[in-house]
């Protein structure tokens, strides 16, 4: 089997980074009076998401975000199969050293199980962890092509996992979805509050006050 150099995926970050954190599952109710989170954090960085509400979803189209996994970086290979060498094991090709033919997704970011990747037939899905649509009302919209098609190919938004648990959470955002896998919910909503800064989605109210409920639980938790 070729080799490559494997990127650590986010799902076996998890586990050190809620170490590390202190991260817990997040508690019911509105997030904590005065804790704004130390600068650096994920927490500190959701105060700097502009808050709005969602505008409507007229025009959306997958379409409009460029052809679907694109070669963005070059490389010579489709995005997809780019994050399938990133986020699986045991990772066999059909050309050599692009087209993932199959793999293992060891443990699920969002339901914490083993998940077989075989090419035709997978199980598992890439997510985009803002929501194609969820960006498109929340300021996508008004971008141009090129940085739409940037946005759906970026790999601070791609991540392997499990597609049942995928199409369940749809475009949800934070307030209105999280992984059943409690312990990578700190490390999911801190790379959501980290690809809508770096592209400017803004957020509504609803979903900065989960963001927070969730990251007042892991304080110290960084943005990937």
């Amino acid at each position: 089997m070729p080799s490559y150099r494997r990127i650590p995926p986010l799902a076996a970050l998890a586990t050190a980074a809620l170490v590390a954190s202190g991260c817990t599952t997040p508690p019911d109710g509105p997030p904590a009076e005065g804790a704004p989170g130390r600068p650096g954090s994920a927490l500190a960085a959701v105060d700097t998401l502009t808050v709005k509400g969602r505008a409507p979803r007229t025009g959306y189209d997958r379409e409009k975000f460029g052809r679907a996994w694109a070669d963005v970086d070059g490389n010579g290979c489709g995005t997809r199969d780019d994050i399938l060498k990133r986020d699986l094991t045991d990772v066999r090709f059909t050309d050599g050293r692009c087209k993932v033919a199959s793999g293992v997704l060891a443990d699920d970011p969002y339901t914490g199980g083993r998940v077989d990747y075989v090419r035709g037939r997978s199980k598992v899905d890439i997510d985009h962890l803002v929501a194609l649509s969820d960006a498109w009302q929340k300021g996508a919209q008004k971008w141009d092509a090129e940085k739409r098609r940037r946005f759906a190919n970026d790999p601070l938004n791609l991540l392997a996992v499990d597609s049942g648990a995928n199409r369940r959470k749809s475009d949800g955002d934070a307030a209105t979805w999280l992984p059943a896998n409690k312990a990578y919910r700190c490390v999911y909503v801190a790379g959501q509050v980290a690809v809508k800064r770096k592209y400017g989605v803004w957020v509504t109210g609803a979903e900065r006050d989960a963001m927070k409920r969730v990251l007042t639980t892991c304080p110290q938790q960084r943005l990937p």
